[in-house]
């Protein structure tokens, strides 16, 4: 089963699911498939940080890994 750890940084979380990444991006993540930006800023933000920061809701970001068939870790 995928799963997402949000105590995991974004970086770790793509490197286990590299379809991740492409989710993230649809949420709103839009830097996050930048080159480079995800061995940079990918590598200490964690997913719930990064939400905080785009105004994103994590509810949403749970809700939408659930329904692509992913076990999210708190």
């Amino acid at each position: 089963m995928k799963v997402l750890n949000l105590k995991l940084t974004v970086y770790e979380n793509v490197k286990n699911n590299p379809e991740a990444a492409e989710i993230l991006k649809d949420l709103g993540f839009v830097d996050i498939v930048k080159p480079g930006m995800l061995n940079t800023a990918g590598r200490f933000m964690t997913i719930p940080k990064g939400a905080a920061m785009k105004k994103i809701s994590l509810d949403t970001i749970k809700k939408t890994f659930i329904e692509k068939g992913y076990e999210v870790i708190e």
